[in-house]
């Protein structure tokens, strides 16, 4: 597979609402600071997302609390990117809040959204954003009253579309009778839980996108894939010539039309490779060797 090549839209295309996205994006987190939490280089932070455009990415997921002490994923986007493409969706969050030293708030209330909305207008520099998922804390939670402010919000004109993340199905339809759902956020990769497989399907039944994230790093969560490569996942790499990390990619995308995948990453050669999973097609023997 020669990545040099490849553009997102060998992955194929969903529709986020209205907004026609490839199925293989970019996730900004990893933009802001390396493993070990230095803060990251400006420059190729900037030279990554441009790189992403090129490669043909046109769904960029980011949020105003991912920042680190001198860099803040929206601004490196509104450095990189501005003035926007009219075929660029960029989704971000809102819920979860942090104090100016990075530690986090915990929920917002209701009446504190709007100002998570505005904050992300502000860096980013526009005058909407495309779609906003409330980010939840624990799967008991109620979020009909969160979710009912931004669907005002939406009324407004100052979002396009609403989704929901890290969410139970039962939340899901909770939020769904407030307001339409474009995408579901969750943890998802090679490993997961049964209950996981089962709502992805749901999300798919129903037409809504499934995003997963910590899709590379699996159960590995945020100590990486490394922690949890299984022989599968190193077997069907060599097979194919490419990294664990790429197999993991193409068996989540291949999990379903309606499943986006976000990688991040501050690395131009890993997203080059990223990218080029799109055209990674896993046999029925090899996916089921994963699944297993």
């Amino acid at each position: 597979m020669t990545s040099e090549t490849i553009t997102a839209a060998a992955a194929g295309t969903w529709k986020l609402g209205d907004l026609t996205v490839n199925r293989m994006g970019f996730g900004a987190m990893r933009l802001t600071h390396h493993a070990d939490g230095t803060p990251s280089d400006r420059d190729r932070a900037i030279a990554v997302l441009r790189r992403a455009r090129e490669l043909g990415v046109n769904h960029i997921d980011t949020a105003s609390f991912y920042f680190s002490a001198l860099r803040s994923a929206n601004e490196l986007i509104n450095r990189a990117l501005y003035p926007y493409a009219d075929d660029l969706v960029i989704t971000t969050k809102v819920g979860p809040g942090k104090d100016p030293s990075g530690n986090w708030l915990g929920m917002a209330r209701p009446d504190q959204l709007r100002g998570q909305v505005e904050e992300n207008l502000r860096q980013l520099g526009r005058d909407h954003l495309d779609v906003v998922n409330l980010r939840v804390f624990h799967p008991e939670q109620l979020l009909s009253e969160h979710f009912g402010v931004l669907a005002d919000l939406r009324a407004e004109g100052l979002i396009r579309h609403l989704g929901v993340s890290s969410v139970s199905p039962g939340q899901l339809a909770e939020a769904q009778a407030v307001a339409p759902v474009v995408c579901v956020q969750n943890r998802y990769g090679i490993g997961a839980e049964q209950h996981r497989h089962e709502f992805l399907d749901v999300c798919g039944e129903q037409g809504i996108a499934y995003v997963p994230f910590f899709a590379i790093a699996g159960e590995g969560r945020e100590a990486g894939a490394s922690a949890t490569d299984t022989d599968a996942v190193q077997t069907v790499a060599r097979a194919h010539g490419v990294s664990a990390a790429q197999v993991r990619l193409a068996w989540t995308l291949q999990r379903g039309p309606h499943v986006l995948a976000i990688p991040g990453t501050g690395n131009p050669d890993h997203l080059t490779e990223n990218v080029a999973v799109g055209a990674l097609r896993l046999s029925a023997e090899e996916t089921a060797l994963l699944n297993a």
